[in-house]
């Protein structure tokens, strides 16, 4: 096809609430003529798409985006240099109490759900746009500063032709370039070690703002508010390794220092965020010790995205319903088995449900991951052994050379592949061989639901039904990419994974 060169200064800009408007400039694009319409990269999420869209065309089709020059943050870097000590602080900037005192930073506070509005959208127009403005907006100021080890829009991404429409990205230095693993990973849960990299030594430039909730029942924000160390702030902030277009980490109670372990307060939160964002493209994800989590302090992941993941376009079948309106259901004729939760009488009963699960999970040490789907309202727990099969041998060295670690993006269908040649040559076939072996057997399969079940609610008096209905695909095709409400059956193993680094 013939090439264009445009600029996509005129294609987008991010509007920014409560702060100046500020146009892209990123020249030098180069995209395939007669391009496919589609929703994805290029606009952003109120207009159909995001920022770094033109990337991503409809039908498989690649746009190459000229890298843009960036430097590493210095609030990342691994070396602890103590130069530049400024008065009371140790000269990073950063979020512990040598330079936490008087500090301030926006803060973002979202009206909880009571049980009448649940999933309910409300008519009142919100003091800043959160997810247009908000993340997506201070995500692009940061990156103008520089504060990321590379430049995530120019990397090639594209759809593999199939039934599922994996999605494949070529990013070639992420892992050089990433942290590396600094714990044990045959362990899901361990305690949190102060010594090891953990988000209190971000700059706070890193961080995009707090996220708590109201206190007066309603959304509001505060452009410089004080972090108030009493209260244990949650803060979203960028990943300075990122996998997509607004690659950001949500972490809860941040100078409490948690472990990696799901709570019921910190999931609920996750559920907040996302409901918040208010579009199905933009999804959360959780990694567990031991299912390739590479830092041991709490942290969800979350970016947009405007393609349907694979896994949200497979069918499933309802295993049971909860008292409290939480239906349950089995993933079908994916690589991965999985369990989907969704439903509910309010966003905690949903919550509740699947949190329990996740600790019944962590505290049998099975490592697992969560992709937190459909704006909240679905939930898919994905138990997985793909680093105990490495540990026994049992992954081939092909399946070994591609140096994918498969955690929650790659199994939910988002392939983030580190060698031209994996890229290339990228197939159906050969992401399904990667994902069949990160799950489990059908045995451990049925093994891990029978503990999930017990877990929650306590055990029967909490089911409603079980039920044993025709199965039916989900709609690959419907408005916004996104497939009719379905459920699905999580990956079970009772045995501990042995993970090897």
């Amino acid at each position: 096809p013939r090439l264009h060169i445009v600029d996509i200064t005129a294609i987008y800009k991010v509007s920014r609430s409560l702060f100046h408007v500020r146009a892209v400039r990123r020249k030098g694009c180069v995209i395939e003529s007669n391009p496919s319409p589609h929703g994805g990269r290029g606009a952003l999420p109120s207009e159909g798409g995001s920022p770094s869209d033109l990337l991503f065309l409809a039908g498989g089709g690649i746009l190459s985006i000229k890298r843009v020059p960036t430097v590493v943050s210095n609030y990342q870097k691994d070396e602890a240099e103590e130069t530049a000590r400024r008065s009371g602080g140790c000269g990073k900037n950063c979020l512990r109490s040598c330079c936490i005192p008087g500090a301030k930073l926006p803060l973002y506070a979202f009206k909880k759900e009571s049980e009448k509005d649940a999933f309910e959208s409300e008519n009142k127009e919100p003091p800043v746009a959160f997810l247009d403005s908000l993340v997506l907006g201070e995500w692009e100021d940061r990156m103008q500063r520089g504060l990321f080890r590379y430049d995530v829009t120019a990397c090639e991404t594209k759809v593999i032709p199939g039934e599922y429409g994996f999605i494949a990205q070529l990013n070639e230095g992420r892992h050089l370039k990433k942290r590396p693993t600094e714990f044990r990973v045959d362990k899901v849960l361990q305690p949190f070690d102060g010594n090891k990299f953990n988000f209190t030594k971000v700059g706070q430039e890193e961080v995009l703002f707090q996220f708590e909730a109201s206190e007066d029942g309603e959304v509001q924000f505060f452009p410089n508010a004080p972090i108030d160390v009493e209260n244990h702030p949650s803060v979203v902030a960028i990943n300075v390794s990122p996998i997509e277009y607004g690659h950001v980490l949500l972490i809860p109670r941040i100078l409490e220092c948690l472990p990696q372990r799901i709570d019921r307060e910190s999931f609920l939160l996750a559920l907040y965020m996302a409901a918040e964002a208010g579009n199905p493209y933009f999804r959360l994800g959780y990694n567990s010790l031991g299912a390739f989590a590479t830092i041991n302090h709490l942290h969800f992941q979350a970016y947009y995205l405007a393609v349907a993941f694979p896994i949200e376009k497979a069918p499933t079948k309802k295993i049971t319903s909860l008292n409290d309106g939480v239906i349950i259901s089995e993933l079908l004729k994916y690589p991965v088995r999985g369990v989907v939760f969704e439903g509910g009488n309010t966003l905690q009963d949903l919550s509740d449900a699947v949190s329990d699960a996740c600790i019944c999970l962590q505290d049998n040490n099975i490592a697992y991951n969560v992709l937190i789907s459909d704006c909240g309202k679905r939930i898919f727990l994905l138990p997985q052994c793909y680093a105990e099969k490495q540990a026994l041998g049992e992954v081939s060295v092909e399946l070994l050379d591609t140096q994918v670690n498969p955690a929650v993006w790659e199994i939910s269908g988002h392939m983030v592949l580190k060698r031209r040649k994996d890229y290339d040559e990228a197939s159906d076939e050969n992401a399904w061989r990667l994902l069949a072996e990160v799950s489990l057997s059908d045995e451990r399969f049925d093994e891990v639901n029978a503990l999930i079940f017990e877990a929650i609610g306590g055990g029967k008096d909490a089911i409603e039904n079980v039920e044993e209905p025709d199965t039916k695909a989900q709609s690959i095709e419907k408005e916004n990419g996104i497939t009719e409400t379905s459920h699905h059956a999580m990956v079970a193993g009772t045995q501990e994974c042995l993970v090897l680094q």
